[in-house]
């Protein structure tokens, strides 16, 4: 019997996600294909920096530590690098002593049509496209943000924070912000207060996460989390109804009615701070990692 992934969590990043290889990238924007293949193969020893999305990593695999015959969480590297510069990372993997034992190399062709075969619960890449085909096929991706931060954060509890509207719950909402204006939205969240909201791209991903927590005491849980909303009341209580319906757990939720997002994000400690739109990223990218959540390729919200 093969290795089950569908009862874990599974976390699919790329190696740019990982570490910080943005002078490698440049490499390969201004030199081309062959010269960053050189690159990485002659600085196979070469130990990258950290990249926004290692804290969440490490954080994370701490959890598998408490089952050790039953992993909660799996990382698999997940890269559109080649086999022969794939060294570079696995040997930084080591270096850097992450429990991360799988990987894809896809040469440079598309990587998100491997997802859905190794049960990938969330995808977070540097690369716009890859993310965007990813969204479109209904995983839960983001484009992770450039942020450098040297100190080394591990923590026994991890800090995930979503926005609400088209990451966590279905566009719908925002689309009547958007087209009809503040008022409009207001009106139809009072009107439908009872009525759950759809799932957006992230939802599936809060109920896995939920799941983990459910393992353990509530005051014990290693995974925390917050919903960071721009919404207020009388829009808030449509989604406390909406998690309710649910059956999903949520830790701290702040609707802060158009008040800036990032000093929350920042005393929340996220690990990880998720929203589709730049006017709060450009922030919150500054405090702590950060990463986009693009809309599908036929929504409507590209084109307003």
């Amino acid at each position: 019997m093969g290795y089950d992934l569908n009862k874990k969590l599974v976390i699919a990043i790329s190696s740019r996600a990982l570490f910080n290889l943005e002078d490698e990238n440049k490499i390969f924007e201004e030199k081309g294909l062959d010269e960053y293949y050189k690159y990485q193969i002659e600085n196979e020893d070469v130990l990258p920096k950290k990249g926004t999305g290692f804290r969440l990593v490490k954080n994370l695999l701490r959890i598998n530590e408490d089952f050790p015959d039953d992993k909660q969480v799996e990382v698999i590297i997940m890269s559109r690098n080649n086999s022969a510069t794939s060294l570079r990372i696995t040997k930084s993997i080591e270096k850097y002593k992450l429990d991360i034992a799988r990987s894809a190399w896809s040469g440079g062709s598309d990587i998100s049509k491997y997802l859905k075969p190794f049960k990938v619960d969330l995808f977070l890449s540097a690369n716009e496209q890859d993310v965007q085909e990813a969204i479109n096929e209904g995983i839960a991706a983001a484009r992770i943000l450039p942020y450098e931060n040297d100190e080394d954060e591990f923590s026994t509890q991890v800090k995930i924070a979503f926005d609400g509207d088209a990451v966590l719950f279905s566009e719908e909402s925002e689309i009547i912000y958007k087209t009809q204006g503040l008022n409009a939205f207001l009106e139809y969240e009072k009107q439908n207060a009872s009525n759950p909201m759809k799932s957006g791209p992230f939802a599936q991903l809060l109920r896995v996460i939920s799941n983990i927590q459910a393992k353990y005491h509530e005051e014990q849980t290693p995974i925390r989390t917050a919903l960071i909303t721009a919404r207020n009341s009388p829009a808030h209580e449509r989604v406390i109804r909406t998690l309710s319906q649910w059956g999903v757990r949520l830790d701290e939720a702040f609707f802060l009615g158009g008040v800036d997002k990032y000093e929350v994000v920042k005393a929340f400690g996220a690990d990880i701070f998720f929203d589709d739109q730049d006017v709060h990223l450009e922030n919150t990218s500054k405090v702590t990692p950060s990463a986009k959540v693009p809309y599908k390729k036929e929504s409507i919200l590209n084109n307003i």
